[in-house]
């Protein structure tokens, strides 16, 4: 069985889903956050600014940054209502229309007749959005908060700008806890660039795509098209014979994640074709597969479904 995206016919497109400008409480210009982007080599961007009253509800239009080599998808970073910890949502939303209605959200703290975070959440994703859990370590959601947004499609489980300011970056726990329950979510990394420290081209997806344009591109997201990476770049993944074979970039780790406490890995120098038999791992409804690199880099596989 060889698992999307490596089953697929295109191209892989590098691309950031998490970003934020002036429009909101980044510190750039959208033409200075998508010129930089595309300056490190990104296929795409999403700029996400805060979809919020006091930034006045923006879906920042970067259509006219758009060229041969470098698109854009619209999106924002939807706020409505309060997790279990009293603070507000937040989800990521990528793909939405530009007459997407205002949620009552007039700031960052919740208020009385807002949508909830599921309510906002299907709504984004019935306006046909690509939507992910937002850095579920960063806003101290619980695993209740995480299963009610039941129309996400993935977690966030790398956020480079929490891990750079707060150390609160990751998002793994909370997918594996809902893939254990039967949840068929994908996982991301993202920036979440503001750009006011070192929180910029730290982690990213790898969409495969026939076309670098913004339909092929969401597309691919929701069919779960794309691995998710610091830099270190999965070429393909087979599981046949109770082994995961994989072909990737030098890395000196391979581990396999499955249910509960189930692991497999392979360790070595400068790897580049691994094989990692299940172990423990065969019984597990899912599996999924991390790459490290020399220098501690990583890179993530969706979720295989066996």
């Amino acid at each position: 069985m060889r698992p999307s995206p490596f089953d697929k016919p295109g191209s892989f497109w590098r691309g950031n889903l998490h970003t934020h400008s002036n429009a909101s409480d980044g510190i750039l210009p959208p033409d200075e956050v998508c010129r930089r982007y595309k300056a490190q080599g990104y296929d795409f961007i999403a700029l996400t600014d805060h979809f919020i009253g006091i930034y006045d509800y923006p879906i920042s239009d970067t259509v006219q940054y758009r060229d041969d080599a470098f698109t854009t998808i619209l999106g924002a970073e939807l706020h409505s209502g309060a997790m279990e910890n009293g603070e507000l949502w937040h989800i990521l939303a990528v793909g939405l229309p530009e007459d997407f209605a205002r949620a009552n959200a007039p700031a960052f703290e919740p208020v009385e007749d807002q949508e909830t975070g599921p309510e906002i959440a299907r709504r984004a994703r019935e306006a046909g959005a690509f939507v992910a859990i937002a850095h579920p370590h960063w806003s101290g959601m619980t695993l209740s908060d995480a299963r009610s947004i039941d129309a996400a499609h993935a977690v966030e489980i790398y956020n480079h700008g929490c891990a750079t300011d707060c150390d609160r970056g990751e998002g793994f726990s909370t997918l594996d806890l809902l893939l254990s329950e039967g949840r068929k979510l994908t996982a991301v990394a993202t920036d979440d660039a503001h750009f006011h420290v070192a929180d910029h081209f730290g982690g990213w997806v790898m969409v495969r795509a026939t076309k670098n344009t913004p339909e092929a591109l969401l597309t691919a997201l929701k069919e779960g098209a794309f691995f998710a990476t610091q830099g270190p770049q999965f070429h393909d993944i087979e599981v046949r014979d109770n082994k995961v074979h994989v072909t990737s970039s030098a890395v000196e780790t391979v581990i396999v994640q499955a249910q509960g406490s189930a692991t497999a890995s392979q360790h070595g120098s400068s790897m580049t074709k691994t094989v990692v038999p299940l172990g423990r791992c065969v019984k597990s409804p899912w599996i999924r597969v991390t790459l490290i690199d020399s220098s501690g880099k990583r890179a993530w596989s969706n979720p295989i479904w066996r």
